[in-house]
């Protein structure tokens, strides 16, 4: 498999399959929150909070995934720093994606991620959520915020102009 360099967002949806869902991954240095839209490209949905190891075994454990769902394309949130420039995490989570691109054969794409994390919390906190348990849901709740911005963007893009 050879790495493709991300797409623009607005560029994503022509390269998918009908029905071939997004799979979005909020990369943490501890963490990788995951989400799935579905089959419509219309909901993100809380997934699952994968444990980061070894790389290796991490993106064997997506690619898996990316097969069983029918996933045809990965949203990353990228953290950018509130100024709009890139940080250390935000060039972590490039690499993340290069590297997982030799292992995942579908296109992927960056998201804006400044604040996700925080709007969960609130939003955790707002219902209520314990500390525990806002631990447990935090990382995937995040991953359906920056998937379900994209996917937003998305069909805002390619919704016919009046």
């Amino acid at each position: 498999m050879t790495a493709e360099p991300p797409l623009p967002i607005e560029d994503l949806a022509s390269t998918l399959q009908p029905g071939a869902r997004l799979l979005g991954l909020d990369v943490g240095t501890k963490t990788v929150g995951l989400a799935l839209s579905d089959v419509t490209r219309t909901i993100a949905t809380p997934y699952e909070t994968l444990r980061r190891g070894k790389f290796t075994a991490d993106a064997k454990t997506i690619a898996a995934m990316v097969e069983k769902q029918g996933v045809g394309g990965l949203v990353i949130g990228l953290p950018f720093n509130l100024d709009g420039s890139e940080g250390p995490r935000a060039q972590s989570t490039r690499a993340f994606a290069r590297n997982l691109a030799v292992h995942v054969a579908v296109p992927m794409a960056f998201w804006d991620e400044r604040l996700s994390t925080a709007a969960v919390e609130r939003h955790l906190i707002e219902a209520n959520a314990s500390r525990k348990r806002r631990a447990e849901v935090v990382d995937r709740m995040a991953a359906a915020y920056i998937l379900q911005g994209a996917l937003d963007r998305m069909k805002r893009f390619s919704a016919p102009a009046d």
